[in-house]
């Protein structure tokens, strides 16, 4: 069977609404009996796939992410960042951006960032006159620092799939991370200055600076936890997780905003969402594993690496390929699909894996954040009732910002890759 009959067929079970994991897991079942393979193939891909101590940070960090999200700490991160330097011009863009980027190193998780830090900062933005469209599309863009930010759910699926190191790839996604946040801020700043609707803030006092800190200290303690531990060879990344998870029910406990009600919720929708990741993970394996065996991805990486022998152009197709994917699929299912397929080819390129994760995640924060199916711009307008064309609107300078990086990252490879090289 062809790879383009097998796509097709992928397609039309996407089209038709088929959950991501059963068209993956159905179709390549399909695949396994047509071949045919004996069936037992298919419980044993499954086990497989649960039966991974790396994947056990996924549920520990989607726990801590809502424990916190319960208990509201991103009001107290916002309130701290906000008072040290909403004064600024475009102040309160720049708190958001920062805020975004804090919780995003505590989360792991670009839809909790989203919704964290989008339900402090929209009322108190456009309460100062910043244009509904900017400040919709500046959150949806500040929560994609959730996966890009380390502790980061893809990369550690990343990192499962592709056999590379996490804690590594951990490492590498600081820079660009950092150099989003940095191009994200001065964007925000540029355009309050352009902009005749906004009105700067009061700057605080030393007492409300204190006070509010006071309050954010716990978030941040949390943070430095977390990933201290990692680069510090204390703990391994699931072990982390764990840390984060504990140190998030005791901040919270003790600071009041947690009861057995929130907890119940928290891990109700962990369960939730973690169900759905691996539901989607143990499909893409057993799909994964029908593909090898009829050669599709071997096939690809053969006319990939026979027809395009310009790495540059090499990595521009791939580049095209995932954006075009991204329109259609969610970030996780994107990420579960293509990397089995163009792993074999950057192998044969000698492109280092590590870099190429990274490379993968921008494009995969990009779509989060383009229509039709952008998780990041549901998120935003769930959280403030706008109209999708609002939200569409603001994010698309974030979109060339994000590409801009995934292409600086290619001429610039220190930027992914100096600090787990020489760190």
């Amino acid at each position: 069977m062809s790879a383009f009959i097998i796509l097709f067929i992928l397609i039309i079970l996407l089209v038709i609404r088929v959950p991501v994991g059963f068209a993956l897991g159905g179709l390549g079942a399909a695949l396994l009996a047509y071949f045919p393979l004996p069936l037992n193939a298919i419980p044993q891909r499954l086990y497989g796939t649960m039966d991974s101590f790396e994947l056990l940070a996924v549920p520990m960090f989607l726990l801590m992410s809502n424990v916190l999200l319960k208990g509201k700490v991103g009001k107290d991160l916002f309130a701290a960042v906000q008072s040290w330097i909403g004064h600024w011009p475009g102040g309160l863009g720049v708190a958001t951006i920062l805020s975004c980027g804090i919780f995003s190193a505590v989360s792991g998780s670009s839809v909790a960032t989203a919704a964290t830090i989008g339900t402090v900062a929209i009322p108190e933005m456009t309460k100062r006159g910043y244009p509904k469209h900017f400040v919709y599309g500046l959150l949806a863009a500040g929560g994609t620092l959730g996966i890009m930010i380390p502790p980061s759910i893809p990369l550690i699926i990343y990192g499962v799939v592709s056999e590379s190191s996490i804690p590594k790839l951990f490492l590498a996604g600081i820079g660009p991370g950092l150099f989003l946040i940095v191009l994200f801020i001065t964007y925000g700043m540029l355009y309050s200055k352009i902009s005749k609707q906004y009105h700067p803030m009061p700057k605080a006092s030393w007492k409300e600076r204190l006070e509010a800190t006071k309050m954010a200290l716990p978030t941040i303690f949390i943070a430095a936890s977390v990933i201290g531990s990692i680069y510090m060879g204390i703990a391994t990344p699931s072990e982390s997780a764990g840390v984060g998870f504990v140190l998030s029910m005791i901040v919270t406990f003790l600071m009041g905003r947690m009861n057995f009600t929130k907890l119940k919720e928290a891990v109700y929708d962990s369960a939730k969402t973690t169900i759905m990741i691996f539901i989607i993970i143990a499909g893409a394996k057993v799909f994964s594993y029908a593909i090898t065996l009829y050669m599709i991805p071997q096939n690809i990486s053969e006319l990939l690496v026979q027809n395009i022998t310009n790495p540059t152009i090499f990595i521009f197709a791939i580049g095209l390929v995932l954006l075009f994917m991204g329109f259609f699929l969610e970030s996780l299912s994107m990420l579960l699909i293509m990397v089995p397929v163009l792993f074999p080819a950057i192998t044969n390129k000698m492109i280092d894996p590590i870099w190429f994760g990274l490379f993968f995640v921008i494009l995969i924060e990009t779509a989060l954040i383009t229509p039709p199916v952008g998780m990041n711009l549901f998120i935003i307008q769930a959280i403030s009732n706008a109209k999708l064309t609002d939200i569409v609107k603001g994010v698309w300078p974030f979109v060339l910002i994000m590409l801009f990086t995934a292409t600086l990252m290619w001429f610039w490879q220190d930027l992914a890759l100096y600090i787990p090289y020489h760190f």
